[in-house]
């Protein structure tokens, strides 16, 4: 019998999850969160934490990005089993799509029925500030990458349906926690480009124009491959600069950290209220 494409990934993905979940010790995580650039001290408000390098992990390969430590973090949250992902792989790393939403797979193969996804992004509405949280109502993918590209593999819709890609109910639990927390929460369109380079003030215009409220390099193929397995997402962008053209001021991945690391606060009591929430 031929192996096929679906076969191998599918086979990496049973490989991966088998490995994570020799190291739950017992913990059955229902909720899954990704951390975004700079927001990797979230999983340290976590309790009787297991941590699973990515090195332990088959296929899973090393971030090369400064902001993202490379483990998964298993633990309790707000009274909730949950599972952390500290550390994407990005497409402009040089991996493939089906490889950056691995761990996505990974989680529903461990019975994850709620993602909740975080991103560093530039802001493109001329109202956000540095450090704006924006709860994500809808995205745009320019990637021009999709990580169901090929064989359908088990488990997953051939066409998930998009039209409520960021889950209505779990959007309005995040408004209301926002409220009573009283954390300012804006809301908006994310639009994911492969990068690594940032936008040129043209390009800035141009997503401007097509209705994109921030711009970041991720996510997008996270949310379509969970959506492809049933999963529910929630999604939440930290506003670390004013995109290019906005302001006169040059973009820095050091700055973007440093805006990250003072947004994370507010972004883990959010995302804490609406753990204990669900």
């Amino acid at each position: 019998m031929s192996v096929t494409a679906s076969d191998v990934w599918a086979g990496s993905v049973d490989e991966a999850a088998a490995a994570v979940r020799g190291r739950l010790e017992g913990r059955a995580p229902r909720v899954a969160i990704v951390l975004g650039s700079g927001l990797g001290e979230f999983a340290e408000r976590l309790e009787d934490a297991v941590r699973v390098p990515y090195a332990e992990v088959p296929h899973f390969p090393s971030p090369t990005v400064m902001g993202h430590s490379g483990e998964l973090v298993a633990g309790s949250l707000g009274g909730r089993s949950v599972l952390v992902q500290s550390g994407r792989f990005h497409m402009y790393e040089g991996h493939p799509a089906a490889l950056t939403a691995l761990p996505v797979r990974v989680f529903a193969r461990l019975g994850v029925e709620t993602l909740i996804l975080t991103n560093a992004a530039g802001g493109i509405r001329r109202s956000f500030g540095s450090g704006t949280v924006m709860l994500i109502a809808d995205h745009i993918n320019l990637s021009f990458r999709n990580s169901l590209f090929g064989p359908a593999l088990p488990g997953e819709t051939r066409f998930p349906d998009m039209s409520d890609p960021y889950d209505p109910a779990l959007r309005a639990l995040a408004r209301e926690v926002a409220r009573r927390r009283r954390i300012p929460l804006a809301e908006g369109v994310y639009v994911g480009l492969l990068g690594p380079s940032y936008e040129t003030p043209a390009e800035i215009r141009m997503l401007e124009r097509l209705g994109a409220d921030a711009v970041g390099m991720s996510t997008v193929v996270e949310v379509i491959t969970a959506r492809a397995a049933g999963l529910r997402c929630l999604g939440f962008s930290a506003i670390t600069n004013p995109a290019a053209g906005v302001t006169p001021h040059k973009l820095d991945h050091l700055e973007v950290m440093e805006v990250a690391y003072r947004v994370a606060g507010e972004l883990a009591a959010l995302i804490e209220g609406v753990v204990e929430a669900l």
